[in-house]
């Protein structure tokens, strides 16, 4: 039984398409893309849109994990009353929407 597979002569050996690399690699990029690097964009929209839009009286969350309500909005800070008489001034830039939005405990 062996020896009629040893005996048979090799089989030639296709040569591979040329454009089948290209297009894999052109493919890989294009799932990169719908799947990760454009979602985080919109993400990063969003977000932006949301700091733009504060105003006074919106409770919001930083990223250090402190909650707030805001009582002054300028261009690239806002003021942040934390408790009675406890008021703080951060960047815009430390906002986030909501807590899946700060970085995951390790």
């Amino acid at each position: 039984m062996y020896s009629m597979f040893l005996s048979l002569p090799p089989q030639p050996a296709e040569a591979p398409n040329p454009l089948m690399s290209p297009m894999l690699f052109l493919l890989i990029i294009v799932v990169f893309y719908f799947f990760m690097i454009r979602p985080q964009m919109k993400r990063q929209k969003e977000l932006r849109k949301y700091r733009d839009s504060l105003k006074k009286g919106d409770k919001i969350i930083t990223t250090g994990g402190i909650y707030g309500k805001v009582s002054e909005v300028k261009d690239t800070y806002i003021t942040v009353d934390i408790a009675d008489g406890v008021t703080i001034k951060i960047d815009k830039s430390a906002v986030i929407m909501d807590m899946s939005d700060a970085a995951p405990r390790k």
